[in-house]
């Protein structure tokens, strides 16, 4: 397993037994970078406002160890399976959005997404000949657009 892995599980889970939080960290180094896995008693606080606090762990662990990761690796915290989940969701209005984009010629912007999420729906229509995915605005207020190339 990576070092940096390590690193991020130890510093977890010290951060999550300093908070008084019931939870158990295990680690898994994938093609992807870090994934972090939380289980115990106090997941459901992890899981409220859609993730929060589990966007903020990764957060956390990226301005600590990012620097020592590749370009395409990242931090990636979970619990009961919340972001495979969310993966199967984004990629399906994904899927929704691009239908309504080639039927009505006209651009879709999504909602607030975090950059994960955004970036889960850039790889799902990467392969689209038709369709081109752009991130538009600036910070808080940048939004994911699909639209006809």
């Amino acid at each position: 397993m990576n070092e940096n892995c390590q690193k991020a599980e130890q510093f977890l889970s010290e951060l999550v037994a300093n908070m008084r939080f019931d939870l158990s960290v295990s680690s898994q180094w994938t093609n992807d970078g870090c994934f972090l896995n939380l289980s115990g008693e106090d997941v459901p606080f992890l899981l409220s406002e859609n993730g929060e606090m589990l966007d903020a762990f990764e957060t956390i662990l990226f301005q600590i160890y990012g620097r020592e990761l590749e370009r395409t690796q990242r931090f990636t915290c979970d619990a009961d399976g919340f972001r495979q989940t969310r993966k199967a969701e984004l990629q399906a209005m994904a899927r929704f959005a691009a239908q309504n984009v080639r039927k009505n010629g006209r651009p879709f912007t999504f909602g607030k997404l975090n950059s994960t999420e955004r970036r889960v729906i850039h790889l799902m229509l990467q392969e689209e000949t038709d369709i081109l995915t752009e991130s538009v605005g600036d910070g808080r207020d940048r939004r994911l657009q699909i639209r006809l190339k």
